[in-house]
C-alpha cells in the first residue's frame, strides 16, 4: 500500500488548465483515468488526508504509485480523450458497463460495393448503419422481411452472393421479386445503393415521405387502369404500415431521442435506455456496473452517454437525450454530444407530459434490471456455494456458514433505536425469520451497548428453547408444524453484525457472558468493506470480486435495509402521535422540520421561543402557539412518551413481502410467523 505523498506532485508542477490524468500502480498499470476544468484544483483532492476521501477513492489513491496528466485546450478535448483513455486502458478503479446480455442489431454494410442487410451483433464496424438495438433477433427479420417487397436489398451472404454472380442465376429472393438481384446484373451499383439508402431513411424514421409518394404513384396508375401496378404499391404501403405498427407510438410529435434511467445502491448501478425515433420505440438496452468509485447519478449518467455515443456520429446521435439527472458541467457534454452529431443536441431532465411518463417507464425497466441481476447472481447454486467457501476459507470456519445471521442498529439522534436481524440459508433469504427488535433499558447514540443488547435477547431466548426440550442435534430441533425450526430454536454458524472491532467485540462478549462458544462473530465494516474478527487487530480483506465479499454486503445491505425501515415507521408513529398534532395551522412538513431540528418533542419542550424560531417557516406568532400548546400539554401523556421509544417485552416477527428491489412490509405482532415470498 503507497503513501500518496511519496508521489505528490511539487507546488506549482500541475497546471491550472482542462486537461486529463492518468493513477498508475507500481507495475505502470493505469488503474484510474479522469478530466477536470482545472487540474491543479482536481489533483489536490487527492493529496488530502485519508480520512476526509471516500473509502473506494482513498483505496484507489493508495494503490497508485505515480500520477500523470496531459494538457488540453477544451473541456470537449477532456472529454474525448478520457473516453479513448478509458477505452484503451480498460482502468480498475473507473465505472465500467457491460452488457447486460448481447443485443442485436440491424446493420447495413454501406461500406460494401452492393450494401447487405443482415442482422449483428457485437463491436460496431466503421461504414456500417446500424439500427437498434432490438430484444430479440427474430423482431429483426419479421421487420426486414416486411421491408424487401419494397425495398429489395441485397441479403445474402458474401458466398451466396459470389456463387450466383459465378453461375449468373440469382438466389429465391431474386426470383420472388425481394431482391434486386444486382449479383446478375439486373440493378446497376448506384441504383442498389440508392435503394440501401432509403431503407436506411425509412428505418431512421424519416416513413411518412415514402409512404406519400407510394400512394400518389398508386393514385397515378389506378387514373392510368394500371390496375396490376396500383394493386402491388397498395400491397407495398400495406406492408410498410405493418412494419411500422411493430413499435407502438409513445411520443406524439414525432420525436428523435434517446431516454436514460439510473437505478443504484451502494455497490451496483443498471442503466437502461430506450432509443425512440420518429415518436416510436426502436430499440432498447441495458448495462450493469459494479460502483469501484464514488460517483453521483450525474456522473453515471456521464459515463453512460460516453458508451453510448463515443464511437457514434450523424443521426446516430439523437436531437434530444433525456436523462434522469444532468453532469456537472453540462455544457462540455452537451457540445461534446453536438460535435458528435453535427448539430444541436438538447440534453435535458423531462418534467411533465408524455415524456416524462415514458422516463418513469424506463426507470421501471432500469430498476427491475438491478433487481434481476442481483437475483440471477444470488439464486445461482454454484455461486452460493462458491460464495459460502470462501467465507468459510477467510474466517477459517471448520465449515460453510449455511445459516448466516446479521444485525444492524439504526436511530435517529440517539432516539427510537430499534436492531434487525436478518437471516440467509444456503446463501438465499430466509424472510420468514426475520425479526426486529426495540432497545430497551436506555436511548442513545451508543450502537456498542446496544448491539450487545439485541446478541444477549437474540441468544438467551435461543438457550430457554433450548432448555425446555433438552439437548439435540441440528436436525433434532423442535420445529412446527410446518417443519420450520421453533422461532430462535435454530442457532446460526456465523453472525455478522453491521460495524468495525467496537460491534464485532459487543457481539463476541454478549456470547461468551451467555458461555455460547460454537458460533462464529464477525464484522462489515462499510468503510473499506473490512471484515473484522474478534480480537485481531488487522481485518480480513477479501478480494474487490470475491462473491463470498458479494454475499456477506447482500447480507449487511439487507439488515440495513430492514433496520432503517422499522425505524422510519417509528418515527412517522412518534411524529404523528404527538402534542405538536394539537397546533392549529402547524402541517406536517414543519412538525418534521421541528423533530429534525431538537431531535424530540421533548428536547422542544424546553426551548424558547426565540429557539424555536430559528427553525426554517416557524414566525414568532407560531413559536409562540407551539410554547403554549406544549407547556398545557402532560408530561405523562401517551403521545410525549412515544417520543423516547416504546419498551416492548418481546421482538416482533414479521411477515415479509414484496419482490425483490420493493420495499418490504411487516406483519402485526400477533403474527407469530411469517409467509416467504
Amino acid at each position: 500500500m503507497a503513501d500518496p505523498s511519496s508521489y505528490r506532485p511539487r507546488p506549482g508542477e500541475i497546471p491550472d488548465s482542462p486537461g486529463v490524468y492518468r493513477f498508475r500502480d507500481e507495475h505502470r498499470r493505469v488503474i484510474y483515468v479522469g478530466k477536470a476544468k482545472s487540474l491543479r484544483q482536481r489533483l489536490a483532492n487527492y493529496f488530502q488526508d485519508l480520512a476526509n476521501l471516500h473509502p473506494r477513492t482513498r483505496t484507489m489513491v493508495t494503490t497508485a504509485a505515480s500520477v500523470e496528466w496531459t494538457v488540453v485546450s477544451t473541456e470537449v478535448e477532456a472529454l474525448q480523450l478520457e473516453y479513448t483513455w478509458i477505452k484503451e486502458f480498460d482502468p480498475r478503479f473507473n465505472v465500467k458497463y457491460r452488457d447486460d446480455k448481447s443485443y442485436p442489431y440491424l446493420a447495413v454494410t454501406m461500406n460494401e460495393e452492393f450494401p447487405r442487410v443482415q442482422v449483428m451483433r457485437g463491436h460496431k464496424r466503421k461504414g456500417v448503419r446500424y439500427f437498434g438495438p432490438y430484444g430479440h433477433a427474430w423482431a429483426i427479420r419479421d421487420t426486414v422481411d416486411l421491408l424487401l417487397r419494397v425495398f429489395p436489398v441485397r441479403t445474402c451472404s458474401a458466398g451466396v452472393f459470389k456463387n450466383a454472380t459465378r453461375t449468373g442465376r440469382p438466389c429465391l429472393l431474386g426470383y420472388i421479386g425481394k431482391c434486386s438481384a444486382p449479383c446478375v446484373g439486373r440493378v446497376s451499383p448506384e441504383d442498389h445503393r440508392e435503394l440501401a439508402e432509403e431503407f436506411c431513411d425509412f428505418m431512421a424514421g424519416r416513413t411518412g415521405t415514402y409512404i406519400r409518394r407510394l400512394e400518389k404513384q398508386m393514385m397515378d396508375a389506378a387514373e392510368a387502369m394500371e390496375y396490376e401496378r396500383a394493386a402491388r404499391l397498395r400491397d407495398d404501403i400495406e406492408a410498410l404500415k405493418k412494419a411500422m405498427e411493430k413499435s407502438a407510438v409513445v411520443l406524439t410529435d414525432a420525436t428523435d431521442a434517446d431516454l436514460i434511467a439510473v437505478a443504484e445502491d451502494e455497490l451496483e448501478a443498471a442503466v437502461q435506455i430506450f432509443h425512440v425515433r420518429g415518436g416510436r420505440i426502436r430499440g432498447q438496452r441495458g448495462w450493469v456496473t459494479d460502483k469501484v468509485e464514488d460517483v453521483t447519478t450525474g456522473a453515471l449518467v456521464e459515463h453512460a452517454l460516453q458508451q453510448l455515443y463515443g464511437e457514434e456520429t450523424g443521426d446516430s446521435v439523437p436531437k434530444e437525450v433525456l436523462v434522469p439527472a444532468l453532469p456537472d458541467p453540462i455544457e462540455p457534454v452537451q457540445d461534446w454530444l453536438t460535435g458528435r452529431r453535427g448539430a444541436g443536441v438538447s440534453l435535458r431532465i423531462p418534467q411533465r407530459g408524455d415524456k416524462k411518463a415514458l422516463m418513469e417507464t424506463v426507470q421501471r425497466n432500469a430498476q427491475q434490471a438491478l433487481a434481476l441481476h442481483k437475483t440471477k447472481r444470488a439464486s445461482d447454486l454454484t455461486t452460493r456455494s462458491r460464495a459460502l467457501e470462501e467465507i468459510a476459507g477467510a474466517l477459517e470456519l471448520d465449515s460453510a456458514p449455511l445459516r448466516i445471521e446479521c444485525y444492524d442498529i439504526s436511530h435517529l439522534q440517539g432516539e427510537d433505536v430499534v436492531a434487525s436481524m436478518v437471516v440467509f440459508e444456503d446463501g438465499l433469504q430466509r424472510k420468514s425469520e426475520y425479526r426486529r427488535f426495540q432497545i430497551k433499558g436506555f436511548e442513545g447514540q451508543d450502537d456498542v451497548r446496544s448491539m450487545h443488547e439485541v446478541i444477549t435477547r437474540r441468544f438467551k431466548r435461543y438457550l430457554a428453547e433450548k432448555e425446555k426440550t433438552g439437548e439435540w442435534a441440528e436436525e433434532d430441533a423442535p420445529t412446527d408444524d410446518d417443519g420450520r425450526p421453533k422461532r430462535f430454536a435454530y442457532p446460526p454458524q456465523l453472525v455478522v453484525v453491521d460495524g468495525g472491532q467496537p460491534q464485532v467485540a459487543a457481539a463476541k462478549k454478549a456470547l461468551d457472558e451467555l458461555g455460547i462458544d460454537d458460533i462464529a462473530v464477525c464484522g462489515l465494516a462499510k468503510r473499506l468493506e473490512e471484515v473484522w474478527l474478534p480480537d485481531d487487530d488487522d481485518p480480513v480483506v477479501l478480494p474487490r470480486t470475491s462473491e463470498g465479499l458479494y454475499l456477506l454486503q447482500r447480507v449487511r445491505d439487507e439488515a440495513h435495509r430492514f433496520a432503517i425501515t422499522y425505524q422510519r415507521t417509528k418515527r412517522a408513529k412518534r411524529v404523528r402521535s404527538s402534542p405538536l398534532d394539537e397546533v392549529p395551522g402547524l402541517g406536517d412538513t414543519r412538525k418534521q422540520a421541528l423533530i429534525k431540528h431538537f431531535g424530540s418533542v421533548k428536547k422542544l419542550r424546553f426551548a424558547t421561543i426565540d429557539q424555536i424560531q430559528e427553525v426554517p417557516g416557524i414566525g414568532r406568532k407560531t413559536a409562540e402557539t407551539i410554547a403554549v400548546a406544549l407547556a398545557q400539554a402532560a408530561p405523562a401523556a401517551p403521545a410525549v412518551n412515544t417520543a423516547t421509544g416504546e419498551i416492548m417485552e418481546e421482538e416482533e416477527p414479521v411477515t415479509m413481502t414484496g419482490s425483490p428491489g420493493e420495499p418490504v412490509s411487516a406483519g402485526t405482532p400477533d403474527d407469530r410467523r411469517g409467509q416467504e415470498t
